[in-house]
């Protein structure tokens, strides 16, 4: 298992990231049947974020997430999830949560979406956050 936190121009104030990385690791194995799992966090600006996400999407638009699945073979999950810390801040203040839990949350997404969760269709989304809430909770009460 490798799980890597970068950070580009910011400071995600993230802790315990061998505790997360345990997490994330049972979470992906319980969705999928891998061997091996190699991501990569890399926390950025809004500014970079957005410029990711014209060059690889064609959107023009801010976002607090975008994963990269670059996995070649079903055994081997290879993943790179870019998150803004200027989105997940702002989306902490506007829905209520603290920094640390809306980042979790988004942390948790990106590993979803590896795992085959979608959030297009209403429904997809709805299920989406029933499981970035599943695993918030029991990541913060497994303290």
């Amino acid at each position: 298992m490798a799980i890597h936190y970068y950070e580009q121009e910011v400071r995600s104030e993230l802790k315990d990231k061998r505790r997360l990385s345990a997490f994330i690791s049972s979470l992906v194995k319980a969705h999928l049947a891998v061997k091996q799992i190699n991501l990569n966090y890399i926390f950025c600006s809004d500014a970079s974020l957005l410029e990711k996400n014209r060059h690889f999407l064609n959107h023009d638009t801010l976002t607090d997430i975008i994963t990269f699945d670059l996995s070649e073979r079903k055994s081997v999950l290879d993943g790179e999830i870019y998150i803004s810390i200027d989105r997940v801040r702002e989306n902490a203040a506007k829905f209520g949560h603290t920094y640390l839990a809306e980042l979790h949350r988004v942390i948790f997404h990106g590993a979803l979406h590896l795992c085959g969760f979608k959030d297009k269709k209403k429904e997809d989304k709805a299920l989406m956050t029933e499981m970035e809430d599943q695993c918030l909770q029991k990541y913060l009460t497994d303290q």
